[in-house]
């Protein structure tokens, strides 16, 4: 079992430096005057929020290996609907899983979020992640071990409520890891065109989930605005935060 949680801990671990390392380096490091009328804060963190952001994260893996031990190499799989063969329901299903997992993950997240800031448990859960009222890429995964269990529990929730093939459990991650990122990004990314669309304006934004992370409530979503725009837990300047970004009203930033 040692060997499985080291094997599945490299696995987020490489995952966590190739992702949240990638978008780092591009926008922090090699090109951040290239992108700095898209900057959503005039300060950049410092190296101590870094370190930070890191060494949660790192620690926060531990966290999710044992989860996927549990999983997957104890008796609680065999009450699990993971399949092995994708043959089973067919490629048409495989791909439907991944859509009907972020649907999940989409409600999963936003009333476990919301729970979390509850003051009755939000400073033994959530508080650590907090700590990033400016975050960077780095804090996609920087949370107490008991926010981690929380964030990890979704796995459990997937495997207990629909057929899922590891594969397809693979690719989920995959996505979530990259739309987690680019919420902590400190940049917003996405067209203008594209968040002002009929279809745009029920995704998440980076935009959003700063403002959260600035204002300790409201937009708790994590793929869609939906359940917040439903909840009336969206921060009413969201829609003006945009289109300042976007018109360029942005104050001069400060390069780290």
């Amino acid at each position: 079992m040692g060997k499985f949680i080291a094997y599945n801990y490299l696995i987020l671990l490489l995952r966590y430096l190739i992702i949240a390392g990638s978008f780092f380096l591009i926008f922090y490091t090699i090109r951040p005057r290239r992108f700095l009328k898209l900057r959503l804060q005039n300060k950049f963190p410092e190296n101590k929020d870094y370190y930070r952001e890191i060494a949660y994260s790192l620690l926060s893996f531990v966290f999710f290996a044992l989860v996927v031990l549990i999983v997957f190499r104890t008796p609680v799989k065999k009450h699990t609907l993971i399949y092995d063969h994708i043959s089973r329901y067919g490629w048409i299903y495989f791909g439907a899983s991944i859509v009907f997992a972020i649907i999940i993950h989409d409600i999963y997240f936003y009333f476990t979020h919301r729970l979390m800031h509850h003051p009755a448990i939000f400073k033994a859960f959530h508080l650590v992640h907090h700590k990033s009222t400016n975050p960077s890429p780095w804090a996609a995964f920087a949370f107490h071990p008991l926010e981690a269990v929380v964030e990890a529990g979704i796995l459990p929730v997937l495997v207990f409520v629909m057929p899922v093939n590891r594969y397809a459990i693979l690719i989920f991650f995959l996505i979530s890891t990259v739309i987690n990122v680019y919420g902590h990004l400190g940049y917003e990314i996405y067209p203008a065109w594209l968040i002002r669309s009929k279809a745009g304006k029920w995704f998440n934004t980076s935009v959003s989930h700063n403002m959260h992370h600035k204002y300790f409530k409201g937009n708790y979503g994590f793929y869609t605005r939906i359940w917040d725009e439903l909840f009336g837990t969206m921060n009413p300047d969201y829609h003006q935060a945009v289109d300042e970004l976007f018109a360029g009203k942005n104050n001069a930033l400060e390069l780290p």
